[in-house]
């Protein structure tokens, strides 16, 4: 592979003009396709297998006149104190608001003062009117929600309290800001790693295009293959920080190349020779993390991921053949003004003067580790042990209003509703029964409405509601605990229990659902897949570094080192999100259950960069290995040339995740978060750390692998030894082979 890489870096850089262009081209294709393209069609959340996804399979067939995608908003009003929300002036208060509600995109507003709404509570203080929309909540207009907050205060001056809740009222957040602030950071991260303003740009400029080009060929396919506007964001979160990294690495690699003494065609060849096999094989573990989420069999999160591994595969063509091409393009000008004034003859650093010139804390840092191994890694480990404790009493589930910081007016709604209905009357759950089983309908209705009232942590039935056909039937159960309460989840299973006993007693089919049934089936799916998902991940990883490092303990201290750093850094989360630990610190408002696909989501973002700093760090390490170098002197060499640019790396990823830490919204707060600190526990204790003090103790036993399976494995030589004995003249001595010395853990 090294060879044939090396061959396409040097033709991208004969030929850079014409690469240059064919990647305009394409990004123009691409920008025209997505204008043309129609609309993406609107996510369609499923949870196929599942008894809630079932119940909506049913309600959609059998109420076809019922818009289940349609946008709600909840209105509550409380009376001044020591006055009931039905004096005549507060219930003309309330009248004139249901008025303004109703028309335009509404399809209809609920009348708290009918007779059996059961909307006003029992101190007669507290009322709430319900409205559903025509159109999902994203196609809900700025005036329709300008409405009902104009709405609300006008009730409000009134002398009542009006609060509002429901999707119809929700804006999508804002994230610009936070990504402007990260590539800003990258932008001066890369200008200290080069010194020079070209050399900054260039990962910078290329990792866009293929951001741009990946994000505009999903929106132009977006109508054909079902991906909808949300499905860009994963892209293009992992497109920029690993269009960034592979760009840095192989830009890294080639300077160092032209400190040798190579010219730049040959110099370019060889780090893409070198580099570009690292890229291949990291962008290969990020593309398995991302295509490995279609295990969670959840349509949206499958989607997502192969999109996003998309991206990732075209952020590994731009880095194997646009690079090269603009590392052409910019000449002299890849070092920055000091170095090329003082070597004006060819704008490079002597190797000697390069050598005195590179920061020496990462041999200083490798050398510490050489002499104290046992300690660093025990310490290490121990940190991150302790970090990882809280996992345990990790609780997953679905954000809802109750989690809305205190001063909104969803929260305050919610809170509202809980005062005058109880906790429960926020996650009501909805069954539904099939009674085509039945001989009588109706009594089969009546009898589970009975049954269900006799469920320990229920409140309140409603009365059946049958369709058109008289064939199936709804109820509504308030639990008495909120939706997020472990309660709650008790009463779920409780009612499905039932199911069994009801369909022998009356022949009827009996489903839970509703939004907080919703949200306790999608724990359990992500509960339910993340084993196999970290099984399909690793153990394809595993194979593909086995590949990479031709060793067995390498491969396996790497895996064993990422679920570390991914345990820790979701105790993290859930000391701060959930505990409430440092929470005012970081501006968390409420704490609450980790978001259920926070797990798989970082175990697959994370899995993909750490491997990339796996791979470009150790296949430093085992290149100078290979090239002769005993095994602690490879470790330092390996810091040498790597760990400057891994550590740019990482802070430039850490710094575009915690650019969302400072959003008003919680959960893309807790998903930045919890990023930043899994890169900076993997970048800065697993790979700088425990990597090293693992290798020194190891010697030459970390790249022992059994005859028998090197014989089975190719040879894909990405430490470029085959490309070295190729390219060494004809006549020069061989390169000098690793020698067979007693195991030694210094230089």
């Amino acid at each position: 592979m090294a060879t044939f890489l090396y061959k396409l870096g040097r033709l991208a850089f004969r030929r850079r003009r014409i690469v240059a262009l064919i990647w305009v081209a394409l990004l123009v294709a691409a920008g025209v396709g997505a204008s043309t393209a129609s609309s993406p069609p609107d996510d369609e959340f499923a949870l196929p297998g599942t008894q809630s996804q079932k119940a909506f399979d049913l309600l959609e067939e059998r109420f076809p006149d019922a818009n289940a995608e349609g946008a709600t908003a909840r209105m509550v009003f409380r009376a001044p104190t020591g006055e009931k929300i039905t004096a005549t002036d507060n219930k003309a208060a309330v009248k004139k608001t249901i008025a303004e509600l109703s028309g335009g995109q509404a399809a209809a507003v609920s009348d708290p003062f009918a007779k059996g709404s059961g909307a006003i509570s029992k101190d007669g203080s507290i009322a709430y009117t319900s409205a559903t929309y025509k159109v999902p909540a994203q196609d809900i207009t700025d005036k329709t929600r300008a409405g009902i907050e104009d709405a609300a205060k006008e009730a409000r001056s009134a002398g009542l309290t009006v609060e509002t809740g429901g999707d119809a009222i929700l804006v999508e957040p804002e994230m610009g800001n936070a990504e402007i602030i990260g590539i800003a950071i990258a932008a001066v991260v890369l200008l200290l790693t080069f010194g020079s303003l070209l050399a900054a740009g260039l990962p910078l400029i290329t990792a866009l295009i293929g951001v741009m080009i990946g994000i505009s060929s999903i929106t132009a396919l977006g109508a054909t293959l079902g991906l909808s506007a949300n499905t860009t964001t994963l892209a293009m979160m992992i497109g920029l920080a690993v269009g960034i990294d592979y760009a840095l690495f192989i830009a890294s690699r080639y300077r160092a190349e032209l400190t040798e003494g190579r010219d730049r065609e040959e110099a370019v060849g060889r780090a893409v020779g070198t580099a570009g096999s690292a890229v291949v094989f990291a962008g290969l573990t990020v593309v398995i993390a991302l295509v490995g989420l279609s295990v969670v069999n959840i349509p949206v999160l499958t989607k997502m991921g192969m999109a996003a591994a998309g991206t990732v595969v075209i952020a590994v063509l731009v880095a194997l053949t646009l690079v090269p091409a603009a590392l052409g393009m910019a000449g002299k000008r890849i070092f920055g003004r000091r170095v090329r004034k003082a070597n004006p003859a060819t704008g490079v650093p002597p190797a000697a003067d390069a050598a005195g010139q590179r920061p020496k804390m990462g041999v200083r840092w490798a050398s510490f580790v050489l002499r104290r191994p046992v300690i660093v890694l025990v310490t290490a480990v121990l940190a991150l042990g302790v970090l990882a404790l809280p996992v345990s009493a990790m609780k997953l589930g679905l954000p809802d209003e109750g989690n809305q910081p205190a001063d909104t007016t969803q929260r305050k709604a919610y809170d509202l509703l809980s005062d005058g209905f109880g906790a429960g009357f926020n996650g009501p759950l909805m069954t539904v029964t099939d009674t085509r089983g039945a001989d009588d309908p109706k009594a089969a209705a009546a009898e589970v409405e009975k049954r269900l009232k006799k469920v320990d942590g229920v409140v309140a039935v409603t009365p059946p509601q049958f369709n058109k056909g008289g064939d199936t039937a709804t109820l509504t159960v308030v639990p008495d605990s909120g939706p997020s309460d472990a309660r709650t989840e008790d009463v779920v299973h409780a009612l499905r229990d039932q199911a069994g006993d009801i369909e022998r007693a009356t022949g009827a089919t009996m489903l839970v659902t509703g939004s907080t049934a919703v949200a306790i089936d999608f724990s359990q799916v992500m509960n339910d897949a993340l084993v196999p998902y970290l099984a399909l991940v690793v153990g394809l990883a595993f194979v593909l570094l086995m590949l990479v490092f031709r060793s067995v303990l390498v491969p396996l201290k790497a895996a064993l080192g990422f679920l570390l750093s991914v345990l820790a850094a979701l105790g993290s989360v859930v000391a701060v999100f959930q505990w409430g630990w440092l929470a005012g610190l970081l501006g968390v408002e409420q704490t609450g259950p980790i978001m259920s696909m926070m797990p798989i989501f970082m175990i697959g973002v994370i899995f993909g960069l750490a491997m990339d700093y796996e791979v470009f760090l150790v296949t430093r390490v085992r290149e100078a290995y290979v090239h002769g170098e005993r095994p602690g002197q490879a470790i330092v060499t390996g810091f040498r040339l790597g760990a400057r640019v891994v550590t740019a790396a990482a802070i430039i990823m850490i710094s575009v995740f915690a650019g969302f830490i400072g959003t008003s919204e919680a959960m893309i707060k807790m998903m930045g978060f919890g990023m930043a600190i899994a890169i900076l526990f993997d970048a800065f204790v697993v790979r700088m750390a425990i990597v090293p003090a693992a290798l020194a103790l190891l010697g030459r036993r970390a790249w022992w692998l059994p005859r028998w399976l090197d014989r089975l494995l190719p040879n894909v030589d990405v430490e470029g030894e085959g490309l070295r004995k190729a390219l060494q003249p004809a006549g020069s001595a061989p390169t000098v082979p690793h020698q067979r010395e007693p195991e030694r853990t210094g230089v």
